[in-house]
């Protein structure tokens, strides 16, 4: 597969052109036109927030991007899929609460809200795929049945997979519950027991019992009952001392590789155009209800039609950027620690997400999502000057 072309701009405006004029600008030179959107079902696959954070791309953005494609003819909604952890967004009722709040509804976004999956994120569709690690993705049926896929990802570190861009928010995103549990049902947590200080978090927020607390000559340290672990990671995110931390590289990378064949499956024998705002960079998913500070300062909008070379040039973009020096999570490992180990990529220690998350590993996805022909890492990047 030859370069694919990542089309990019800068954060400056001035008056008579604001950010979301630019952004427009932006898909517009990207060829986003190119599509037939006349009549189709087109699903803007977005994430809501959930509620406490504030990391989420703004509805604002969505807004402008609706009323563009209706002016191409389209039939708009956005959507996303319930979650596998306890939280403001694990069933339809809640998920539309949260989206509500925060901002996408008909009147801040100008449309409808459908969560793909359904009210206790039981209705799918299963994709044939016959991938190598997942036969047939079960994708939230909103979302299988739309006519065009549309991508607007905040991209961010993520605990799991490295980093949540575009792959993240397609795969994992339009999974189905099932499909959530099929996803993380090889990246189980483990406690290290020399950091755990025993204070319960982690029983408090496992929506599956699998977590408790046993007394031993350690002290009162957290126990995994694997038998009921879905893999979720809500123990890691959660966990303020590092006690609860991911298992192997080894399964990082597989959970991936997984995320990358379900993203597939959504975009599937459909058109599809992604859009990634590297604004808000913070160092964990935007499914958490906290959000911490960012790691380095807004620096732009990337579009392209390939979610691979989107994802890869993002994830260039940030690690060529200046760290912020102070006040956040990559600063203080900085600041406390030599360089990391253990990476399977030799320039790990320039990869900001590596630095965060060490158990993770990013580049597994894009190198799956290219060898199943999803898309190419090897991107031309073209600034827009607007």
């Amino acid at each position: 597969m030859g370069k694919s072309k990542v089309y990019f701009t800068d954060l400056r405006t001035r008056p008579g052109l604001d950010l979301m004029t630019k952004m427009i600008r932006l898909v517009k030179a990207a060829g986003i036109e190119s599509v037939d959107f006349d009549g189709k079902f087109t699903a803007i696959k977005i994430h809501f927030g959930e509620p406490g954070n504030l990391a989420y791309i703004r509805p604002n953005y969505a807004a402008k991007l609706v009323d563009y494609l209706r002016s191409l003819g389209a039939k708009v909604f956005l959507t996303d899929s319930n979650t596998l952890y306890s939280g403001g967004r694990s069933n339809a009722v809640d998920h539309l609460d949260a989206a509500m709040n925060n901002g996408f509804n008909p009147i801040s976004a100008h449309a409808n809200v459908i969560i793909a999956d359904g009210l206790k994120g039981t209705e799918y569709i299963e994709i044939p795929l016959d991938g190598e690690y997942c036969k047939a993705p079960k994708i939230g049926t909103a979302i299988a049945n739309a006519d065009i896929i549309i991508s607007m990802n905040h991209f961010k570190g993520h605990e799991q997979a490295g980093f949540g861009g575009a792959l993240k928010n397609l795969g994992m995103g339009s999974a189905s519950v099932g499909g959530k549990l099929e996803l993380h049902c090889s990246s189980q947590p483990r406690i290290d027991t020399d950091a755990c200080t025993g204070c319960g978090m982690c029983v408090k927020y496992c929506s599956h019992e699998a977590v408790s607390m046993v007394t031993s000559g350690k002290g009162r340290k957290a126990v995994i009952d694997y038998s009921k672990c879905v893999g979720c990671g809500q123990c890691v995110a959660v966990c303020q001392h590092s006690g609860a931390v991911m298992g192997s590289s080894s399964s990082a990378e597989e959970l991936n590789y997984k995320i990358a064949e379900y993203a597939k499956a959504v975009v599937l024998g459909k058109p599809h155009f992604h859009i990634s705002f590297i604004m808000n960079v913070s160092p964990e998913c935007d499914c958490w209800n906290h959000n911490d500070a960012a790691i380095v300062p807004d620096l732009g909008i990337a579009a392209s039609f390939d979610p691979v070379a989107l994802d890869c040039a993002c994830a260039d973009i940030v690690n060529a950027a200046p760290s912020i020096s102070s006040g956040n999570r990559l600063a203080d490992i900085i600041g406390r620690e030599g360089p990391s180990e253990g990476c399977c990529h030799d320039d790990h220690q320039k990869d900001k997400f590596h630095r965060i998350h060490p158990d993770t590993c990013w580049q597994a996805g894009v190198e799956h999502g290219e060898k199943i022909g999803l898309g190419s890492r090897d991107y031309e990047l073209v600034s827009i000057c607007t």
